[in-house]
């Protein structure tokens, strides 16, 4: 694979038709934020295990005139999804009814995205791909026939449409077998007709409300009505060279900026060396435990996350912490989630980085018999607690993975990168960012090369320092040696997540990737 090059605009997504969706927008003379757009409605369609309209999504723009601002499609807990609800219960459950109890966020953010009076397309055009998509049907990747077939077991037995929309001949459909969503199809319809104000209220809202209360879920109505994108500021660190933009919390935005800023105090030399990969490593171990301590709802915390990212000596103190040669146990438990990050740049100098989720494959699996839509189970996270982090309330944002990267370079470079991955998506843009940034790899090398994952994602328990293979013979016998708990994953594998980036250069042309452990694709223009 090789970086590609535009002159207009660039688009990239983890599935080659939404890469595609988007860049048609960039033509037919819409913005980045346009594009992204039309690449999350593609998304919903092509990439269903992954992400769709029953979830949240999280959005980090920087605007031609220099202004970097975020979006929180992030939806709260039900009002009736309190302790009482799942009395005689350890966890909130992973799947079903009661694990569908938040509000998803995402067409909100699509909606206070395109309240820009830069964004002239009719919402028509931007949802168009995304129907014929749905109608026609798409062709299964191999990543989802293999979600399809190892899922499939605890998601056709739930309440609702699951196995009609995404089993229509009894079992998982195989690579290359076409699925088609009719339900889908008319519900991007309706939001295209009726606006997307009308997921939250008016018609098509009130079946999402019948269909949930039908199937078990606790969300209502009311709830939807009550839900609102909201807008609070990025948080930013400046590391040598950039400064570097993620979404503030509920997200763990927080912690892939510390992780990049304690890494810029490392005299770490040598791409992918023992320097720079256990650099990064503990780095994340101090950006993990200040994460876990007090990520969550911002209105039930008051520590001060942009005041430690600004305080260059609190930085210092932290990286301080790291020994060069030695690794921190590891025993932390780790955080769920798989996504789909995804971006665009345009010609006037507007840059996206957006992430969009369903938390597990096929989120909840509480497929809604009248729209076709998957709702997330990003609830399932709360703890059932009277008290402290990530406490079931309701009205509470849950804790997310999810986290959209950008970066501002002194030199007038603009990037956004980001990946799915749950607790590998720090750790994976800090692997991408440095690569590309501190060591000048190219940017869709500094993708393919061989990651890391520290903790796990995609249905693995272990806490051990996970490698595929690929790097210097030597570096996993010193990483061992350091201390750490190396775990070799064989040949690159999607559990180190599907990363993509684009580039805005200072000349104004643009550069993007895509990651080869997805189906995915830069296109540009």
């Amino acid at each position: 694979m090789k970086t590609v090059t535009a002159a207009k605009g660039i688009a990239t997504a983890p599935h080659y038709a939404a890469a595609q969706a988007g860049r048609s927008v960039l033509a037919d003379g819409g913005t980045a934020v346009e594009a992204c757009v039309a690449i999350a409605a593609s998304l919903t369609v092509v990439y269903p295990h992954m992400t769709g309209i029953g979830g949240d999504g999280f959005w980090v723009i920087r605007e031609p005139d220099g202004r970097v601002h975020g979006i929180h499609g992030c939806g709260g807990a039900a009002a009736r999804a309190d302790l009482s609800l799942y009395e005689g219960l350890d966890a909130v459950p992973t799947r079903g009814p009661l694990a569908a109890n938040t509000v998803a966020g995402t067409i909100s953010a699509w909606d206070a995205a395109l309240a820009d009076e830069s964004c002239k397309l009719p919402l028509e055009r931007l949802l168009r791909d995304a129907i014929a998509a749905a109608e026609a049907g798409v062709a299964v990747t191999a990543g989802g026939a293999q979600i399809a077939r190892d899922k499939g077991g605890e998601l056709r037995v739930q309440p609702g449409a699951y196995a009609q929309v995404f089993e229509p001949e009894g079992r998982p459909l195989e690579v290359g077998e076409v699925l088609r969503q009719p339900l889908m199809a008319q519900t991007l319809r309706t939001l295209a007709r009726e606006g997307l104000a009308s997921f939250y209220q008016g018609e098509l809202a009130q079946r999402i409300a019948q269909d949930l209360d039908a199937l078990g879920s606790p969300v209502a109505l009311a709830d939807l009505a009550a839900h609102r994108a909201t807008r609070p500021a990025p948080l930013n660190v400046a590391i040598t060279g950039a400064r570097l933009f993620n979404a503030a919390p509920p997200t763990q935005g927080f912690a892939s900026l510390v992780i990049l800023a304690l890494f810029d105090r490392l005299q770490a030399s040598g791409v992918d060396g023992f320097a720079h990969v256990h650099g990064l490593v503990e780095a994340t171990k101090q950006a993990f435990l200040l994460r876990d301590a007090h990520v969550g709802d911002p209105a039930y915390t008051d520590y001060d996350f942009q005041g430690l990212l600004d305080d260059p000596a609190a930085l210092d103190a932290l990286a301080a912490r790291i020994d060069p040669a030695r690794a921190l146990a590891w025993p932390q438990p780790p955080q769920w989630g798989d996504t789909c990050w995804f971006g665009a740049a345009d010609g006037d100098g507007r840059v996206v980085s957006c992430i969009q989720s369903t938390y597990f494959e096929f989120g909840s699996g509480l497929v809604l018999p009248q729209t076709g839509i998957t709702w997330q189970n990003r609830g399932s996270s709360f703890r059932l607690a009277e008290k402290g982090w990530n406490a079931l309330r309701p009205g509470r944002k849950p804790f997310h993975t999810l986290n959209p990267a950008l970066a501002l370079f002194d030199d007038g470079r603009i990037m956004a990168y980001g990946t799915m991955g749950g607790e590998g998506q720090p750790q994976t843009q800090a692997a991408l960012f440095s690569r590309y940034a501190r060591f000048g790899v190219d940017l869709q090398e500094a993708i393919c090369a061989p990651r890391w994952l520290l903790g796990r994602t995609w249905g693995d328990a272990t806490t051990s320092l996970k490698l595929e293979d690929g790097f210097d013979e030597g570096l996993y016998a010193q990483l061992a040696e350091a201390g750490h708990d190396v775990e070799r994953v064989g040949p690159l594998t999607a559990m180190m997540g599907h990363a993509g980036a684009v580039v805005r250069l200072a000349d104004g042309s643009f550069e993007g990737a895509s990651d080869p452990r997805s189906d995915g694709a830069a296109a540009g223009w």
